[in-house]
């Protein structure tokens, strides 16, 4: 981890599944079931970082409070930007409607599909020129899924870093590992994603 100090970075999110059952509920609510977040999507819009929190399982929440605690000092960068299946890189406050929301759970996150991987791409070759040479991204997502990774690093080679304790580890013991780092206020040591994969 030393090599990241000091170094400008970002933290990228894998995204919660919005196709899941959490996701199409929140999709389906009626106006007798609405909850605040419901409202909020209805109307003027919610946080992404709020919406994928509510469908998501403990993990999500893991990934988001660990990038709060230690991405540092704001600077020109975003410090947090989270993976979407066809918004590319959006920062955990951008407000988004039901309507997106409604996108984001008809569209599969597969790196054949332009949907997905177009504003991926996008987004990603703006990150790299902003990093610059010495910038480093903080991937806290699945290691194993060929979704994210391949583009991931196909743009950011070896400026694309993980936490070390993620290897081998399934959602529920990296969701651990987040929340765990947050409380005790030491974060995670993290090696190269081309050495992980």
């Amino acid at each position: 981890m030393d090599a990241l100090i000091g170094a400008r970075r970002v933290f990228l999110l894998s995204p919660a599944d919005a196709t899941g059952k959490r996701g199409r509920k929140l999709i389906a609510a009626t106006s007798d079931k609405e909850s605040d977040l419901v409202r909020r999507l209805r109307g003027g819009g919610a946080e992404l970082g709020d919406v994928f929190s509510s469908i998501s399982t403990l993990y999500f929440r893991g990934k988001l409070a660990y990038a709060s605690a230690f991405s540092g000092p704001s600077t020109e960068l975003p410090s947090t930007l989270i993976i979407t299946s066809s918004g590319g890189l959006l920062q955990p406050k951008t407000l988004v409607t039901l309507a997106d929301v409604t996108n984001f759970l008809q569209t599969r996150i597969r790196g054949d599909d332009p949907a997905f991987r177009d504003p991926l791409e996008r987004d990603l070759r703006r990150l790299s020129e902003d990093l610059g040479a010495d910038g480093r991204a903080i991937f806290l997502g699945s290691l194993a899924t060929q979704k994210y990774l391949p583009l991931l690093l196909d743009v950011l080679g070896h400026r694309l870093y993980v936490p070390r304790l993620f290897l081998g580890a399934g959602n529920m013991k990296r969701g651990f590992f987040l929340l765990k780092s947050v409380r005790e206020g030491r974060e995670l040591d993290y090696i190269s994603a081309r050495d992980a994969w």
